[in-house]
């Protein structure tokens, strides 16, 4: 069996690179620029020589692009959908299917999405490592939502984009919606993100410029989603019950034919190993030898050539080798080396093979072999993991370029301050242990338990006007952190497998109980921030309502069946994201409270809250309302505290998966920076700026729920191909 030939040539290619003397500028405003005096970098290709030099944009040139995207975005979004979708679908035919989907999209935005609006200029940041096709999953969404984009592309796929957005402009796409400055990928990234007309940034890469790119741009009030897909280590799992023809095709093609995005690992089951060993043998000694990608990766594939099978190949070319009897501690598991290699491992078990496929820090794709539907679906269910922050592809990638329509931005655009992120919140309170007679002392919630802090500390809550205290709470630090996470991190799982319909049931039960001590927490809501009687029974009337919303939504929102452009059927599932972290807002303690609790329990997960520190009375009023409920115990955890102490413990804790902040522009700042290794999906609020507090009583349905919605959730893809 054999592959035909490919329809690709490269002439095409060479001779547009031929028409621009293989010196290519920048692409700003429709036309090419080929500014005076900079800096280039040289593209070469597989056998070192010069394809081409690339212009390295400057701070002249960003603010170009970034002044001519702006113009672009009001020309680009005041065109009707039906012109938008028009130009988005001229593509060259490599692109043409993905060209068209999005097109579509464009097509019924404003039928599809009506409470959703562009967010205005969008950057585009990829690594020097990242395939054309990466690229391309955030330049056509982002264009179809209307937006206008601004390319920073790495070096190998610079020409491409530059090619790209020539095609585009010819096709109709008004001068200044898709712009593209080349150079170094973190200078020209960070600087365009700084500028204040740039509404979102957007990157997909390796991991190390991921983190990069959020460390240079924190505090800049920008928000950033990656998407670290360039190196994720992914399992390729063959089950006996697989047709091992196929899997072993399908493993050929993913580690040899394809350029490797990722890196995958092999993992058969030990009575068919002989098999597929056979087949593999037979397949390799056919394929031509590889190329490296770099000089500066021969040093890593010998290394694991010698571990794995003896003395490595001679010469510029490896031919394609799988690595056969690796130990799972071996470096070449832990981090395969890039070039033509892939590791194989063998597993005994089902059980012990989905096991050893989730051993990958990274989410971001497996490919399962089995004729066992049942066995297929249950080996593919996991999480993200670390491999970004946001969704590529399908609907559901389109909300990281979209933003609620009644909404303002949430952080504000200035220059990030100089903080010293190894001292922030390292200040200490003003605490004491009370006394007998003292006012009133609330406790903490962690792991289904009223409890003091672990220090024994409080600290006073004041009334509204600082003239007396009312009472103290307790004063949580990094140790009730962590045993609440604990608490969490145990029950979610289990939470996450009951049915949407049972997880309904707990939030109605919830509601009826909140109802219950409605004159306590309306009492508490008054004493705590001045408001009138009437007015707190308001909001805690708005707040039972807002539950019983989450509980009508989780029974009714479900998944779907795509269609898909091959063989085959498709899933799209939402998913929890685990133990979420929320730092909530001073405006509306209770409702904004139960508006996100209720958002964050509907979808499954597991919930960290830090109250007000100017008004923490409500939360921990509250919490008489989840005692006497049946949520599991650890599923929600309230910590009183100082705010800043607190966000450092949840940024820091690894089995964090997202945090939801409204506090200092300051702690924005510090999580943006901080909260890289590994990725968490961050959702900021600087109440410096506005908490823009009425806009959670909005009435059901609103943008505000949509939004809270999808930050609760993270999507996963399943494609179940057929003959």
């Amino acid at each position: 069996m054999e592959y035909g030939p490919t329809s690709s040539s490269a002439a095409n290619a060479q001779a547009w690179l031929d028409s621009t003397c293989r010196t290519l500028g920048l692409f700003i405003d429709g036309k090419f620029l080929l500014p005076a005096d900079r800096q280039t970098r040289t593209l070469t290709g597989a056998k070192g020589d010069s394809v081409c030099t690339v212009v390295c944009a400057v701070e002249e040139d960003i603010s170009k692009g970034v002044s001519s995207s702006a113009s672009g975005f009001r020309a680009w979004s005041g065109l009707s959908c039906h012109q938008r979708g028009k130009a988005s679908c001229s593509t060259p035919a490599t692109l043409v299917r993905l060209a068209q989907y999005y097109s579509s999209w464009a097509q019924l935005r404003d039928t599809l999405l009506p409470h959703w609006s562009p967010l205005g200029v969008v950057e585009v940041v990829v690594s020097d490592d990242c395939p054309l096709y990466s690229l391309m999953l955030k330049v056509l969404p982002a264009l179809a939502m209307g937006n206008s984009v601004i390319v920073v592309p790495g070096l190998s796929t610079a020409p491409s984009a530059l090619l790209l957005a020539q095609i585009f402009t010819e096709a109709g796409l008004p001068a200044g919606a898709l712009n593209v400055l080349t150079g170094s990928t973190l200078f020209v990234g960070a600087a365009v993100a700084c500028n204040a007309s740039v509404s979102s940034v957007s990157y997909s890469g390796n991991k190390q410029d991921g983190v990069a790119l959020c460390q240079a741009t924190a505090g800049a009030g920008v928000a950033v989603s990656v998407s670290a897909a360039v190196g994720a280590v992914c399992p390729f799992i063959v089950f006996e019950s697989a047709d091992l023809d196929s899997a072993v095709d399908g493993a050929i093609e993913a580690a040899f034919r394809k350029r490797k995005e990722v890196q995958w690992m092999l993992y058969v089951q030990e009575s068919v190993l002989d098999g597929v060993l056979a087949r593999l043998r037979l397949r390799v000694a056919s394929l031509p030898c590889v190329a490296l990608p770099s000089e500066a990766d021969r040093s890593l594939v010998e290394a694991a050539l010698i571990q794995a099978c003896g003395p490595p190949a001679t010469g510029l070319q490896y031919p394609p080798t799988v690595l056969c009897g690796v130990a799972p501690a071996s470096p070449c598991v832990a981090s395969p080396p890039p070039g033509p290699l892939l590791p194989l491992m063998t597993f005994r078990s089902n059980t012990e093979g989905v096991t050893l496929g989730n051993h990958s820090p990274h989410g971001h794709a497996a490919s399962v072999w089995t004729e066992d539907l049942t066995l297929a679906l249950e080996a593919a269910k996991s999480g993200h993991k670390d491999s970004g922050t946001c969704t590529d592809g399908g609907q559901e990638g389109l909300y990281q370029f979209l933003q609620p329509s009644c909404s303002s931005p949430s952080l504000p655009r200035s220059a990030p301050t100089p903080l010293d992120y190894d001292k922030f919140g390292s200040t200490v309170s003003s605490t004491l242990v009370p006394t007998a007679s003292a006012p009133k002392l609330y406790q903490q919630f962690v792991g289904g338990k009223s409890c003091k802090s672990e220090s024994g500390c409080s600290v006073a809550v004041r009334a509204p006007d600082g003239a007396g205290v009312l009472a103290y709470c307790p004063d949580g630090g990094r140790k009730d952190v962590r045993n609440a996470v604990e608490a969490a991190s145990k029950v979610q799982p289990g939470w996450m497998k009951k049915g949407p319909s049972a997880r309904a049931q707990s939030l109605y039960s919830l509601a009826k109980g909140l109802e219950a001590k409605r004159k306590e927490l309306a009492t508490s809501i008054s004493t705590q921030t001045g408001l009138s009687l009437d007015e707190a029974d308001q909001e805690v009337e708005l707040s039972v309502g807002r539950l019983t919303d989450w509980a009508a939504r989780c029974a009714q929102t479900q998944g779907g069946a795509p269609a898909v452009p091959q063989a085959g059927s498709a899933l799209s599932l939402p998913q929890a994201l685990g133990v979420v972290g929320v730092v909530l807002p001073d405006n509306q303690p209770l409702l904004s409270l139960v508006t996100l609790l209720g958002a964050a329990v509907a979808m499954g997960n597991a919930v960290v809250m830090v109250p007000s520190q100017r008004y923490p009375i409500p939360a921990l009023t509250f919490i008489q309302v989840l005692q006497a409920s049946d949520l599991p115990a650890g599923l929600v955890n309230i910590i009183s505290g100082a705010r800043d102490q607190l966000t450092v413990a949840l940024a820091n804790h690894n089995v964090i998966k997202a945090i939801w902040y409204w506090g200092s522009p300051e702690g924005c700042q510090y999580l943006q920076h901080t909260c890289t290794g590994p990725f968490k999906t961050l959702w900021l609020h600087s109440q410096a700026h506005g908490d823009q507090g009425t806009r959670w009583a909005l009435a059901p349905g609103a943008a505000l729920l949509e939004e809270t919605w999808h930050n609760a959730t993270q999507w996963m893809s399943i494609w179940i191909p057929t003959a």
